[in-house]
């Protein structure tokens, strides 16, 4: 590679470089300030966060880096955006929350600063090899987050589940490559892609590898059958560390999946489209059922995201240009809602100190606390999907998708799974507004009073500032499809020319 070469890729990915340096930073900062640089370090990695969330809003570019490997393009910019956020808000929600589960310790943010540089690193991939490497970066930094509580039983079994089924999944997605690779003779989603418009390209083998390339992805954002994990690691996980889990990787995994399978297997669309909309179905049944009978809350929101997963995958298994932007608009508000509910599960602390996390708990919380009694209200039914809030748009973008690839059975299906959901977000709501309080939670932080105050602002008012939020997620979405449409173009250009290529837009 020549020296304009390695400069324009360094540029490209100067998010990430800010994150990998940082964290190395960090790290030094803790070692020799001592336990004390918590706080200190805490802080630093906000800032770090912010720094390449202003970074990818202000300085945007696109094209191919590191020799094809690593993609900057709109989806990626709007994806990456979202998970910055999410990390950013997870991180903001531990001060002053991290001492009784060990999140004081320097180490914890500079885990999620390199779980997070592993999150960029996955929406970019363009290549297989580059996205198992940055798979495999961001989850040996949510293993080690999962169990960093040691004093706890069910954090350390946590972590340890999340481990254990975590290699499983990567052996999975790790043969499933393998597969593809050995089928096509290429890595590149774009290679993989021109190899399978060939007559005949198409085979047995080709379709195992891409069976068990969905399989490992699916652990990742808790689609059934590979949910297993999910409850465990929710319940026993510090509950910032939870909020975490819960939102930017899961934005990640959904945005790999997605250019996978739109960049690199679309000539084979009736294929792993059998696959998705399966897992798509199963997950929101098992989603909408399982949590009906769940006492303890953050089960109840394990069980939720499976369920909300199965309704992004629905745009996903449209394989058309708006099943696309529905995912994208799905990620964006499933996260909003998730992190604000996750502060308000965080605030259900008595006044002795006591955490508690039973749904029950929240009987009577209208009488006792208004405000987030309130917020928390709005959210369940935006997670029900009740209009006019932001989850039934969610849903909505989605639906139309599918109805739009004539996928009409899995439309039909996502609807009346919403309906039988929407029982287990009522029933939160009933015993926060007619049920008799038993106990008064302690004053909420402001921290999470502003993440949860936020959030609901956002599900309400939606409807009025969707529109933009619409429109980037269109925008961004296009120059995606056009790497699409070009990709063998610009593969072709970088072999001959030995540079990287930029993207043209629609």
């Amino acid at each position: 590679m020549t020296a304009e070469t390695i400069l324009l890729s360094l540029h490209l990915s100067v998010p990430e470089l800010i994150l990998a340096v940082g964290a190395l930073v960090l790290l030094m900062v803790g070692v020799f300030s001592g336990e004390r640089s918590g706080p200190v370090v805490t802080g630093l990695a906000i800032v770090l966060f912010l720094a390449a969330g202003l970074w990818l809003l202000f300085v945007p570019a696109e094209g191919l880096a590191y020799g094809g490997v690593y993609m900057a393009d709109g989806f990626s910019r709007f994806m990456k955006l979202v998970a910055l956020t999410g990390s950013l808000v997870a991180l903001f929600m531990t001060i002053g929350h991290g001492r009784e589960n060990q999140l004081d310790k320097f180490e914890f943010p500079v885990l999620l600063v390199l779980a997070t540089l592993g999150i960029l690193l996955m929406i970019s991939a363009n290549d297989l090899i580059s996205l198992y490497l940055a798979l495999e970066l961001q989850s040996l930094a949510l293993y080690v987050v999962a169990a960093i509580n040691r004093d706890s039983l069910k954090s350390t079994e946590a972590g340890l589940k999340y481990f254990v089924l975590g290699a499983l999944s990567s052996g999975m997605l790790l043969y499933g490559m393998s597969l593809v690779y050995g089928f096509t003779g290429h890595t590149h989603f774009s290679e993989i892609a021109q190899a399978l418009t060939v007559e005949g390209a198409r085979s047995l083998g080709l379709v195992f590898g891409l069976v068990f390339i969905l399989a490992g992805i699916a652990f990742k954002i808790s689609a059934v059958p590979f949910h297993m994990w999910t409850p465990d690691v929710y319940e026993g996980a510090p509950t910032p560390v939870t909020a975490f889990l819960a939102a930017a990787p899961k934005v990640a995994a959904m945005a790999m999946m997605t250019r996978i399978v739109i960049t690199a297997f679309h000539p084979v669309l009736a294929d792993w489209q059998q696959v998705v909309v399966f897992i798509s179905i199963a997950s929101m049944l098992l989603g909408s059922f399982a949590a009906i009978g769940q006492k303890n809350i953050k089960r109840l929101m394990a069980y939720s995201s499976i369920g909300h997963m199965g309704y992004a995958l629905v745009g996903l298994a449209a394989g058309n240009q708006t099943g696309v932007t529905g995912v994208m608009l799905y990620m964006v508000i499933y996260m909003v809602m998730t992190l604000g509910t996750f502060a308000i599960i965080m605030s259900m602390r008595r006044k002795d100190g006591t955490v508690v996390e039973e749904v029950n708990d929240l009987a009577g919380l209208f009488t006792t606390n208004p405000f987030m009694a309130v917020v928390l209200t709005a959210l369940m039914f935006s997670l029900a999907g009740i209009p006019p809030l932001a989850g039934f748009f969610a849903k909505y973008f989605v639906f139309v998708a599918a109805i739009e690839a004539k996928l009409y059975a899995l439309a039909i299906i996502g609807v009346l799974a919403s309906v039988v959901g929407a029982y287990y977000y009522l029933r939160v709501i009933k015993l926060m507004w007619f049920d008799e309080a038993t106990g008064e939670f302690a004053r909420v932080s402001g921290a999470l009073r502003l993440v949860f105050g936020l959030s609901g602002l956002f599900v309400t008012a939606y409807v009025l500032i969707g529109g933009p939020i619409g429109g980037a997620a269109e925008l961004e979405r296009r120059s995606f499809d056009g790497f699409r449409r070009t990709a063998p173009d610009i593969a072709g250009r970088f072999q001959a020319r030995g540079s990287v290529g930029n993207i043209v837009h629609q």
